[in-house]
């Protein structure tokens, strides 16, 4: 998420008023239905979700009904196969109606008659229970993956057609930093090779949900309608087949979740449905930003408060998750999105900011449908106790609490590196920064499920961070491909993507060269990158496909060793291999003795440099340039 001391481009926002826009929604079936949730004959009726499916877990569906008056209607259901109708609610809003059905186990695909009634007037909406699509889904991303991260507006242009949608509220401005520049799903799809050549197992993608508003509409934070993607990045057609696809390739695909807070174009803020659907303040009231405080033995609860029902900006609505209808709502849309287009695994944005109670209940109905879903939540928090607290079965004491989140986004490691490759080095300072912060690895119960980087959407570009220093960045991507966890790399940082978080946050999300017809240089081919970049290119598709080929890089042990006069060594070891890393993180060659590496060296007496693939038959010291790295595999 865009976090807040980098805010400043979302001050300028102004509220827009706008009617509603028809609910479209892509076909739960395999063969074409018309763009819209419901049959002609019941014009006006918006359905979310707009179908369930026979044999979940999750059998018990509330549907979202609304309309002009129709809480003024009795419900009852026709005739049906095992479905029964459980409660109707009305909210505060005389325009909603909350259904719940519950579907059989033994229950077969149908149409539910759902019947609304007022004296005369009456009219029927048939609900689909579907057949479930046993195509591969919700299969968990793991240490075993490196994840690709690709901002959808600046990745590559497929489609110029959707450019530009009527009726939305912005349109192409790709002379704007925050403005729209036209990239889409389809230009995702047209690199999916590209992005297999590099090796990576997985992309997530940042939001692709409709975010219909005024300004800065292309990050995807403020979504606007939940059941549908952005018209100009595509159709939820074509986000289903683009999952297919990288399926078709072994790549999974993740989902950025917002459950904090939604954009103020939403449909629910012009009606909501009932007054603490979101939390009202007084006056405008922003979030403090400060996570500790739910941790904190001394806080107050003014702060608790202001931390969780704060807005997270002006034009983003807090949701109140203790109002059950929204947490029913925002549980049934991630397992829907996953059932219907095959999704793999859910990156959570703004993770603590939400109510804490719901988080472990939406994790674990997740997890109750999907075993092996391996969702991670963002805590941009600044030390390891407090991203701990958030991450399943924390150590500390804590009432009545466990998030049960298999991992979070590991800040504090990505922290550490980024120091150790920029600051001078000390007792507790730069490559001591690392071992400090992997020292604290018992405050997760697997650190393993925790997604590393060397920095995201959010953060200045980690080739800017290292002062454009190629061996700094190759040092940087050698750390983060045999670290412990789930690598995730930020899309162009393999071509030595640039970009500062000041003044805009678009200037960290440049479009990719190339992604569009008439850009003068194509950086996806060898041809159009500079040697340098090349080498970058090389250098780390080399590191992925080692990554790939080893599982002591995988799932291996982690053996660190205290940092000293700037160099840093670390294991990555297995029955099967030991692999060695050097990082010298000062700005002197250095020749190192490996003699106090013995109790993971014994019995090796050459390696090979995964690099470069020179055999060193000697490996009593390892020469290791200024800001360098070798990559070593044992061998006998």
């Amino acid at each position: 998420m865009i976090r807040f001391l980098s805010l400043s481009f979302f001050l300028f926002f102004s509220f827009v008023n706008s009617s509603s826009c028809k609910n479209f929604i892509g076909n739960p079936h395999k063969t074409p239905l018309p763009e819209r949730t419901v049959p002609a004959t019941n014009s006006g009726l918006r359905v979310e979700p707009a179908n369930w499916w026979a044999g979940m877990k999750h059998n018990r569906v509330e549907v979202l009904f609304q309309r002009d008056d129709l809480a003024s209607y009795e419900v009852t259901l026709g005739k049906t196969d095992g479905v029964k109708l459980i409660k109707a609610e009305k909210g505060d809003s005389p325009n909603y109606l909350f259904v719940t059905l519950e579907i059989s186990p033994k229950a077969q695909a149908q149409k539910v008659p759902v019947i609304f009634s007022k004296g005369t007037n009456t009219f029927t909406h048939e609900y689909p229970v579907l057949s479930r699509n046993r195509a591969v889904k919700g299969q968990g991303v793991t240490s075993r993956d490196v994840i690709y991260l690709i901002f959808p507006d600046r990745f590559a242009n497929g489609d110029p057609s959707n450019d530009n949608v009527p009726g939305m509220l912005q349109g192409l401005q790709r002379d704007e930093l925050v403005g729209r520049h036209g990239g889409d799903l389809k230009g995702i799809r047209d690199h999916l090779d590209y992005i297999r050549d590099l090796g990576f197992t997985a992309i997530w993608l940042n939001p692709e949900l409709e975010n219909d508003q005024a300004d800065a509409s292309y990050h995807g934070y403020a979504v606007t309608d939940h059941y549908r993607v952005d018209r100009r990045f595509g159709t939820n057609e074509q986000f289903r087949e683009l999952v297919a696809e990288c399926h078709r390739r072994g790549i999974k695909v993740i989902r950025d979740v917002v459950l904090n807070h939604i954009g103020d174009n939403h449909y629910w803020m012009k009606d909501l449905p009932a007054q603490d659907w979101v939390n009202q303040w007084p006056e405008f009231t922003r979030t403090n930003y400060r996570a500790p405080a739910l941790l904190d033995p001394y806080a107050s609860e003014y702060d608790k408060k202001h931390f969780s029902d704060g807005w997270f900006d002006k034009r983003m609505p807090d949701l109140n998750q203790r109002n059950p209808h929204v947490a029913n709502y925002l549980i049934q849309q991630a397992i829907w999105w996953i059932e219907w287009a095959g999704l793999d695994d859910l990156r959570i944005d703004t993770y603590p900011y939400s109510d804490q109670a719901f988080c472990t209940r939406w994790v674990t109905a997740l997890l109750e449908e999907y075993p092996n879903l391996g969702i991670f939540g963002e805590a941009w928090e600044h030390a390891v106790p407090v991203v701990g607290y958030f991450a399943d079965d924390q150590p500390m004491k804590r009432a009545n609490f466990d998030s049960n989140l298999p991992g979070v986004i590991d800040f504090q490691l990505c922290f550490a590196v980024r120091e150790a490759l920029t600051r001078e080095q000390g007792w507790t300072e730069g490559a001591a920064k690392i071992y400090y912060t992997l020292a604290q690895d018992y405050f997760y119960k697997d650190p393993y499920k925790n997604q590393i980087m060397l920095d995201n959407h959010d953060m200045t570009r980690i080739f800017s961070h290292v002062g454009e220093d190629l061996d700094k960045f190759k040092a940087g991507m050698a750390f983060l491909l045999t670290m412990r966890g789930i690598p995730q790399i930020y899309y162009a940082t393999e071509i030595l993507g640039t970009g500062f978080e000041a003044p805009s946050h678009g200037n960290i999300r440049k479009d990719f060269p190339g992604g569009w017809p008439d850009d003068p240089l194509n950086k996806f081919t060898a041809e159009g990158r500079t040697a340098a970049e090349n080498e970058a290119f090389n250098f780390t598709r080399a590191l992925i496909r080692y990554r790939n080929a080893t599982p002591a890089l995988q799932t291996g042990k982690l053996m660190q060793f205290v940092p000293e006069n700037g160099v840093y060594v670390y294991f990555r070891y297995d029955e099967a291999k030991t692999v060695m890393v050097v990082l010298n993180f000062s700005n002197d060659n250095k020749t190192l003795e490996t003699s106090r590496f013995a109790e993971r060296m014994a019995g090796f007496a050459k390696a090979k440099n995964v690099a470069t693939g020179e055999i060193l038959n000697d490996i009593s010291k390892v020469v290791v340039g200024k800001n360098g790295t070798v990559v070593l595999e044992m061998m006998q």
